[in-house]
């Protein structure tokens, strides 16, 4: 038996869609671009979302759309996949790693709070996994260094949003998270800014693709907001082509030198599709994840919560850590599963292990707690392709082979 780590989930239901779209005429952004937007504002219980190409131009763009960029600090877990921090990089901000707490994905809240300086902009926190974050603990944390805070100079969209929240901005990186809930609310409503993936790996995909979506910002209009989003999306271009369709509607203006980031019908037609099928494919995932929890109790291995009182993951990730193995041995775990036909993979190497970021002069050793967690972690295929046969698979290899090292 061979088992993929996380292949996509396409019924037909996805291809018969997309074959609608690329038969209809329109198949860059349209109709069913706005229709996925308002789709998933309504499903986020946020007000706008903007569809674009992906979660990591959501996440640049939410820096632009705050006026963030050179000068500027953000703060990044140094526990994170590299769009977290090259997104900032890209908008000229300088990064700033933190350490995780003991045993956890998390930042360490306290280490946020020690690190801003004036010159901090904002955080970013990583609902890595699925799992929602302490956006209390982290809005405790910047609001107990408000009096550091410099927002930003002038009268445009950025120095704006800035001056009226006066505070460090909070971001979420959601890239895993959409579905996923805390205390009654849902992945989106947490964060100032937020960011999802629909990358082709990820629970709800579009092939490739992202979102952003914000929380409501008293005295700034989310229309005005949204048009920007537009326009750095579309080479800062005034109409977007479905607007160029209405009668004597051709001209247009070039409002800045921006991006072209946008998503196509293509891809939304695959999301669309993929909304309606998805709370099953949560209920799927939360299935399976029963059963390796079950799994690792018994075997003593640690595992991430994705479910409790009053949260649900989303369950995309399943992160298993072995105590008392090492680097080397967790590689030959990985190997010796590889070997039956078990794809598995490693969430996440720290940033600061990674060339590009040792060049910016950021040392693992600096953060102990990253390299700990990152140290003995397998994470075991979790996907709504499984079979509960494929499940049993790999839960009996899984156990035969990790038995012999602990």
């Amino acid at each position: 038996m061979k088992i993929p780590f996380s292949p996509p989930d396409i019924t037909e239901l996805e291809i018969e869609e997309v074959v609608k779209t690329l038969k209809s005429g329109w198949i860059t952004t349209g109709p069913r671009t706005k229709e996925l937007e308002k789709r998933l504002a309504e499903f986020c219980h946020t007000s706008r979302v903007v569809c674009l190409n992906s979660a990591t131009a959501a996440e640049e763009l939410n820096f632009r759309i705050c006026g963030i960029g050179e000068g500027d600090e953000v703060i990044v877990p140094a526990y994170t996949y590299t769009a977290t921090a090259s997104a900032a990089i890209h908008c000229g901000a300088k990064v700033i790693f933190v350490d995780s707490q003991k045993d956890s994905t998390e930042m360490d809240y306290d280490k946020v709070a020690a690190a801003i300086t004036h010159k901090t902009k904002a955080v970013v926190a990583v609902d890595l996994g699925g799992i929602i974050c302490d956006y209390d603990k982290l809005y405790a944390a910047v609001e107990s260094k408000k009096e550091l805070f410099e927002a930003k100079e002038g009268t445009d969209l950025g120095a704006r949003i800035q001056q009226t929240i006066g505070r460090v901005l909070v971001f979420a990186d959601c890239a895993h998270a959409l579905g996923a809930v805390k205390d009654g609310k849902c992945a989106g409503e947490f964060a100032d800014f937020t960011d999802f993936s629909f990358h082709a790996v990820k629970n709800f995909t579009t092939a490739e693709g992202g979102a952003a979506t914000w929380k409501d910002i008293p005295g700034i209009d989310n229309e005005e907001i949204y048009h920007q989003y537009q326009l750095y999306s579309l080479h800062g271009q005034s109409k977007d082509a479905l607007a160029k369709t209405q009668i004597g509607a051709w001209e247009y203006d070039i409002a800045g030198p921006w991006y072209k980031c946008n998503m196509t019908d293509i891809m939304a037609a695959i999301g669309l599709r993929q909304l309606d099928r998805y709370p099953a494919l949560l209920e799927r995932r939360k299935a399976i994840i029963g059963k390796y929890d079950a799994a690792c109790d018994e075997l003593g291995v640690m595992h991430l919560t994705h479910y409790g009182n009053n949260f649900a993951s989303s369950g995309h990730l399943y992160l298993t850590r072995i105590s008392g193995i090492n680097d080397t041995q967790r590689r030959e775990i990985i190997t010796k599963l590889a070997e039956r036909g078990v794809s598995t993979n490693v969430h996440y190497k720290p940033l600061p292990m990674m060339t590009a970021y040792k060049n910016l002069g950021w040392d693992i050793k600096d953060f102990p707690n990253a390299y700990a967690y990152y140290e003995n972690l397998i994470t075991l295929p979790l996907h709504t392709k499984l079979s509960d046969e494929e499940v049993e698979y790999v839960i009996e290899n899984f156990k035969e082979v990790v038995n012999a090292y602990i």
